[in-house]
């Protein structure tokens, strides 16, 4: 497989959707093929080449160069290999992701990672509303793999998240983890109204400031050390504030009992 760099000629007027443009789509064509790729422009169908000037590589990964804030789907459904975003990326980054390694050196648009399944999705920037949650109409969010956020989150980070792992190093808006079922959330700062609304399961570990614990979550009897060390060893890879987690104790609340939840809010002490 050889790699390619596509970087962007000028912003385009309407918004473009990538999905189809992966590592593996591209490993077998030549590079005016490359450049006759459909992509969705508006309600229209525009060859890739009209957005982008197309390079080989040496190496196996796809390069997207630019501020491509209005270029959504990156990554749509990547089931392998290797994508840079050298820049902002918009809209459903990383959705359906089942395998690969994906990195946004920016910010990215509304549902990041939306219905994620595996893989890695790295972004150096903030992420707006709905991370990790399920596209419109869907009833499952976050399905797997492992999302690290290195700045801000939005609102409804994680909601109906089913598994696997996301990392946010900065603040999160409200509702985060809302109607979560499952999976590990971990955040460094602080977080906005509404904690775990209707969580189901899942963990949420706040290694920055407390939170406000809703009134539907109780304070837990049983210990869970045990458990603990193996989730903050986990967490504490991801460098940062998580690094120090292993050797600090915790403190539970298990909720939303409003929902009939069995989740809970961790915070080390």
């Amino acid at each position: 497989m050889s790699g390619w760099r596509l970087e962007l000629r000028q912003a385009p007027p309407l918004r473009v959707d990538l999905r189809g443009v992966t590592p593996a789509a591209l490993a077998t064509l030549t590079s005016a093929e490359v450049e006759r790729l459909p992509v969705g422009h508006g309600n229209t169908l525009q060859p890739l080449g009209e957005f982008f000037r197309v390079t080989p590589a040496d190496d196996e990964m796809l390069v997207l160069a630019g501020d491509l804030t209005r270029f959504d789907r990156i990554g749509w459904q990547m089931d392998g290999g290797r994508i840079l975003v050298d820049g902002g990326a918009g809209h459903c980054v990383g959705g359906g992701m089942r395998a690969g390694d994906l990195q946004v050196r920016g910010d990215a648009g509304l549902l990041a990672a939306c219905e994620m399944a595996g893989g890695v999705l790295r972004i150096d920037g903030d992420v707006d509303d709905w991370a990790g949650a399920p596209l419109p109409g869907s009833m499952d969010g976050m399905r797997g793999g492992t999302l690290v956020v290195a700045g801000r989150a939005g609102a409804r980070f994680g909601d109906r998240m089913r598994r696997g792992t996301a990392v946010v190093f900065g603040d999160a808006g409200d509702f985060l983890a809302s109607r979560m079922v499952a999976g590990t959330i971990a955040l460094g700062g602080r977080a906005g109204a509404h904690v775990g609304y209707g969580m189901r399961r899942g963990s949420v570990v706040f290694a920055g400031p407390a939170p406000a614990i809703p009134p539907t979550f109780a304070a837990a009897i049983a210990d869970a050390a045990v458990f603990w060390q193996l989730l903050a060893r986990d967490l504490a890879r991801h460098g940062g504030v998580f690094a120090a987690l292993p050797g600090r104790r915790i403190g539970r609340h298990l909720g939303d009992l409003a929902s009939g939840g069995k989740g809970e809010l961790i915070l080390p002490i």
